[in-house]
């Protein structure tokens, strides 16, 4: 008997029909497996950093660990003399203080001692006896991996549903890691079905082809992280394939089956689904792979009928199939595999002389793809995780320009994000993604005024800011005009942050307000430039009639990038002060002074106002849940215009 369509689906429509049949099926259950045994597997839960990555300010080169003032003009005519007063070796810790004039012999991974903030290559140096002469100048960092550089204690690192690949273990391991939670394999049965098949190398007979989508479907299976039993190949009868296929569904959590699905007499696979369960999907409106079934049981397991004609065969897999799998097995990111073109959003100089291999990030934009370059060192974890691959710049080129054309070649996966969110780090912006469930976002951490400046070049739809106006005193509401982005832009009110002075517990220098950095016996450790932060540091001390901070400030010049990285130094007593949010002293278990409350908001760019993860963020943003949950965070709390347009 032949079976007529009477009704064809788009793949949209019938992915839609079968995933709000399947919404109830319950993901596999967890399990917690070896880091040796994780790669492919899923994740069943976020994954928090333990600890900061490196977990202290350490040197990346041999040298001599010195302070950067004292050799700002050192070059090869002009060498500068410093005494030598000890060592540091790997693993243990500093007992010296360096002073003006002093530097201390560092090994690469030895952690910094106190007074230094910059390291000279031992190949600008030459020793003679207890002096060094240094040959070549550096700056405040140079040549230091500081605390959470590369990753952020308490920080979100791997989020549920990711499907982990080498270099996701590698950040596992870093952040301590040596056992992971995942879901369990979905266990999945395949069956080729018709009479001309025989499986290779038997001789072929006439009328008689290879199997092929034996091999195919269960590899791009196997890829999805499914355990798939490939059980042979069964005969164009109704009896056979009803005998077999109901064995299967009792072992296994769901069975895919290839042929005998479209209207032709000997074609008889939708019979057996209606035998042992329900039709959701017969027939697509696509070529090639129209004669497509799908199916539940009745004990809830799903039943997939593929075309035979292998072409079909794999179309179908990839466009309908593999989401739907994708999700069963508790992943949320879907593979794209890709080599694309994409502009740099910023000048890299390499200097020439080698090939350089750069990680980046890719973002989408009006122009095209951007490719943001990850330029940390190379002992970084983290890079791995955020690129999506990377560029080749040949020896003979000494730079790549702004706005200049490269190739991405990609690790393995290129998804496009819902969302870019380019700008000054939060911890609750993870929780808004969460809330919201945008779990594709490309969340980029350069700070307000790169964040932006992103908004300008078009590369980010939202920009976390906190940039105080000296004139005004009010936060982010400058920016616009100052930008020239007054018709591009809107601005959403944010949250509360408090923000204030971090020192050791109980106080020991009895710090009390910025008067207190200028005293002798004090050490400051500073904010980059263009963070929020450093702008009000730098407002203050101007009101307090301090025009040269970096001569009458200890430490002034020391510039920590991250809240956890000026946290680490005041808790190992590297820096007697430091300026950053409450949630981050109460994470190091140091004493928190608050300055002031700052306003952190959202930079919104009009064009991508239309975009569903944009238009979900902005309404978690809003959302009671949303402030339920940020008031459970140490020193942060909603504002009377939390979610709400501010500008214009």
């Amino acid at each position: 008997m032949r079976r007529i369509f009477h009704k064809l689906l788009s793949p949209e429509e019938a992915l839609k029909i079968i995933e709000e049949r399947v919404e109830s099926m319950k993901k596999p259950e967890p399990e917690v497996v070896k880091l040796s045994d994780a790669l492919g597997r899923i994740l069943a839960e976020d994954i928090y950093a333990r600890v900061d990555s490196p977990p202290f300010d350490r040197a990346i080169v041999d040298g001599y660990a010195v302070k950067a003032e004292d050799v700002y003009r050192a070059d090869e005519a002009n060498p500068v003399e410093l005494r030598l007063i000890g060592g540091v070796e790997v693993g243990e810790i500093p007992r010296l203080e360096l002073r003006s004039g002093e530097c201390v012999e560092i090994a690469t991974g030895a952690p910094m001692p106190r007074g230094a903030d910059a390291i000279v290559m031992v190949e600008y140096t030459k020793r003679i006896g207890d002096k060094v002469l240094i040959y070549r100048g550096v700056h405040p960092g140079e040549n230091v991996a500081q605390t959470g550089s590369d990753i952020t204690a308490g920080d979100i690192v791997l989020r549920m549903g990711r499907r982990l690949r080498s270099r996701d273990i590698a950040i596992l391991a870093a952040v301590g890691y040596d056992r992971v939670k995942v879901y369990r394999r979905l266990r999945a049965a395949f069956f080729s079905t018709g009479n001309e098949l025989i499986s290779p190398p038997n001789p072929l007979k006439p009328g008689k082809i290879y199997d092929v989508n034996g091999y195919v479907i269960p590899a791009m299976s196997r890829d999805l992280g499914l355990d798939v039993d490939f059980l042979g190949i069964l005969p164009d009868r109704y009896d056979a394939m009803l005998e077999a296929i109901r064995d299967a569904l009792d072992k296994y959590d769901l069975v895919i089956t290839s042929g005998s699905t479209s209207a032709g007499a000997g074609d008889v696979i939708y019979r057996v689904f209606e035998e042992l369960g329900e039709i959701i999907v017969h027939g697509l409106r696509v070529k090639p792979g129209k004669p497509t079934v799908i199916g539940l049981s009745r004990n809830g397991k799903l039943l997939i009928g593929l075309p035979g004609f292998p072409l079909s065969c794999a179309m179908i897999f990839i466009h309908l199939i593999k989401p739907l799998l994708n999700k069963l097995t508790g992943a949320r990111e879907e593979p794209r595999y890709w080599k694309v073109k994409a502009k740099l959003p910023i000048r890299i100089e390499t200097g020439g002389g080698k090939t350089w291999y750069i990680p980046v990030q890719i973002v989408d934009s009006p122009n095209g793809f951007m490719a943001y370059p990850i330029l940390r060192g190379s002992g970084s974890a983290s890079t791995l995780a955020e690129s999506d691959g990377f560029i080749t710049i040949p020896e003979d080129e000494v730079f790549v320009d702004e706005g200049e054309e490269v190739e991405v070649n990609l690790f393995e996966e290129l998804k496009i994000p819902s969302i870019s969110i380019i700008g000054s780090h939060c911890p609750a912006i993870d929780l808004i993604l969460n809330l919201g469930e945008i779990y594709d976002a490309k969340v980029i951490n350069v700070g307000s005024l790169s964040g932006w400046r992103a908004l300008k070049l078009g590369t980010a739809d939202i920009s976390g800011t906190h940039l105080l106006d000296e004139k005004t005193m009010r936060y982010n509401l400058h920016m616009p005009e100052e930008l020239g982005l007054e018709d591009e832009v809107e601005i959403y009110g944010g949250y509360i942050r408090e923000i204030g002075f971090m020192v050791a517990r109980g106080n020991p220098k009895s710090i009390k307000g910025f008067e207190d950095l200028l005293r002798e016996d004090v050490v400051f450790i500073n904010r980059v430039k263009g963070s929020g932060i450093r702008t009000l540091i730098d407002i203050e001390l101007k009101r307090m009639g301090i025009t040269d901070p970096e001569k009458r400030i200890r430490g002034y010049v020391y510039e920590a990038k991250t809240h956890t990285a000026v946290a680490s130094a005041v808790r190992d007593g590297r820096a007697d002060v430091g300026i950053g949010i409450g949630y981050v002293a109460k994470l190091y278990g140091l004493d928190f002074i608050p300055i002031r409350e700052e306003r952190f908001d959202f930079a919104v760019r009009r064009d991508r106002l239309y975009k569903p993860a944009v238009r979900k963020f902005l309404e978690t943003l809003r959302s009671k849940r949303f402030a339920q949950e940020l008031s459970k965070l140490p020193h942060y709390r909603i504002h009377e215009q939390t979610g709400k347009r501010i500008y214009p």
